[in-house]
């Protein structure tokens, strides 16, 4: 294997760890979707909590769809085996963000068929099940999924299918598996604190901020005491590992563990994450006033999920374990795309960063001034 495709193949999972990263940071945009009621006391305190969120939205649904369109490119055995296989648990995820969309394009429309409420329970269930359900399909990674890989069925004119799922579930199964459902609610949990930092920065409306502020201590509870569980498991948890470029891929115990032992830049990045969240929480949940708080939970949160993705694909390990079949388990050595694929879109990854300077420039005009309750009233507002 040459060296410039192990560049190539080690660079992709970069990118789709960040890309992963700023998706579960997205995710406040659910989680403030499971607040309105415990938030919002009066219509016009729920018309400032809409709007803050409506202005963000499409980041996450964007986000999600490159996340899968960057596996897609890079990693497409990954693509077709966990896409084409566990397909229900995709396309429940795939449903509620649909819904989002649809509620926040049509809830204030006069006249709209379904009428406010509906749209409201449609961002309910997306808020709940979009993040949960991501976390259950992430939480694979890690346990690994029902699935046999076999290549050479490329030679069988009758069925050519190289990955082939195992449990008729495909995919549901997963989320029966308590170690995934605990990740599931860990980002739950992470959500509406970070949706609640969201909004004492976004909206400046004093019942509001104090409301928000007990969010984040309500919810900050739970995530902590979920996630210290969630990182215990992992790394007690055996784990599969290959021999360098060999396809023989074998058990070892205390795998994700050792991961962190043996780079220790990841554990540098890991616990300077946590420590920024917890910054974030404890300053937020007892200051005064402090409204900076999304942004060192958020620039934390990416810092942890990128270390939990290296730990999960970098240092000889299968990032999509096989618990059918342990040799079908998916590297990123064995599931690539060609050298030539991955060197054509890497120089199409290099407008990357100019998309996020967009992003950046987008976030900071939409929000250069707080949403107020006379912004509200004075104004026809889309969401």
């Amino acid at each position: 294997m040459e060296l410039n495709e192990l560049f190539y193949q080690h660079y992709w999972w970069f990118l789709i760890s960040l890309l992963g990263a700023l998706l579960v940071f997205l995710l406040f945009v659910q989680g403030g979707q499971t607040l309105f009621s415990a938030v919002a006391k009066k219509p016009i305190e729920k018309t400032m909590l809409v709007n803050s969120l409506g202005r963000k939205w499409e980041f996450t649904f964007t986000t999600l769809v490159v996340f899968g369109g960057a596996f897609f490119a890079s990693f497409p055995l990954f693509y077709s085996t966990s896409f084409g296989g566990a397909y229900w648990l995709w396309m429940a995820i795939l449903f509620s963000f649909i819904i989002q969309a649809v509620s926040y394009e049509y809830r204030s429309k006069k006249g709209n068929l379904l009428g406010t409420k509906v749209y409201d329970i449609f961002l309910l269930i997306n808020g709940f099940v979009g993040i949960i359900l991501l976390g259950v399909a992430v939480g694979t990674f890690f346990t690994g999924a029902d699935f046999r890989i076999d290549k050479n069925n490329l030679m069988d004119v009758s069925m050519p299918v190289i990955s082939t799922w195992q449990n008729p579930s495909h995919g549901l199964e997963a989320i029966v598996d308590w170690r995934n459902l605990l990740l599931g609610v860990t980002v739950f949990f992470l959500a509406r604190v970070q949706a609640s930092l969201y909004f004492m920065n976004n909206i400046d409306d004093d019942t509001i901020y104090i409301r928000c502020r007990r969010q984040v201590l309500y919810n900050a509870i739970p995530f902590v005491i979920l996630f210290l569980t969630f990182v215990t498991v992992t790394l007690l948890a055996d784990g599969y590992e290959f021999a360098g470029e060999s396809s023989e891929i074998y058990v070892r115990p205390y795998k994700y563990f050792f991961n962190l032992v043996e780079m220790p830049w990841v554990a540098v990045l890991f616990l300077v994450g946590v420590a920024s969240v917890l910054y974030a929480i404890i300053r937020a949940a007892f200051a005064t006033k402090w409204r900076l708080g999304i942004w060192f939970s958020g620039i934390g949160t990416v810092f942890v999920v990128l270390s939990l993705f290296f730990l999960a694909g970098y240092n000889n390990t299968p990032y999509y374990p096989s618990a059918t079949d342990m040799q079908s388990s998916l590297t990123i050595y064995n599931s690539s795309s060609s050298l030539f694929t991955l060197e054509v879109m890497s120089v199409v990854s290099l407008l990357l960063p100019f998309v996020l300077g967009y992003i950046f420039y987008a976030w900071r005009a939409m929000d250069r001034a707080p949403i107020t309750e006379l912004e509200m009233e004075s104004g026809e507002h889309k969401y």
